[in-house]
């Protein structure tokens, strides 16, 4: 063989092995990132299931709204009073000449 042909095959096995490593390397990045990948699945699995477990007994859910309805009903009520009532009921300020001594 001539000295360039086996220049040619030596480059040529270099080139392979070079391809042959990337792809060891970007296979073994696959399987790193589809370990990441499950572990955090597994994660988001068992928080789902918490949630689940947590929501499951929501039966005072509808009874908490009602009464906070009522609590704000009770504070629109106390608002609107205080709004007609204390514009009528004079203050120290005005029934003093509306200065301090």
């Amino acid at each position: 063989m001539a000295d360039q042909e086996i220049t040619a095959w030596w480059i040529a096995i270099i080139a392979g092995f070079v391809v042959v490593l990337a792809v060891a390397a970007l296979l073994s990045l696959l399987v790193w990132f589809v370990k990441i990948i499950d572990r955090r699945v597994a994660e988001i699995r068992e928080t789902l299931s918490t949630i689940t477990q947590n929501t499951a007994a929501t039966t005072l859910i509808p009874q908490t709204g009602d009464a906070v309805d009522e609590v704000l009903a009770e504070g629109l009520q106390h608002h609107l009073f205080l709004g007609r009532v204390l514009p009528s009921i004079p203050t120290p300020a005005t029934t003093n000449g509306g200065g301090a001594s």
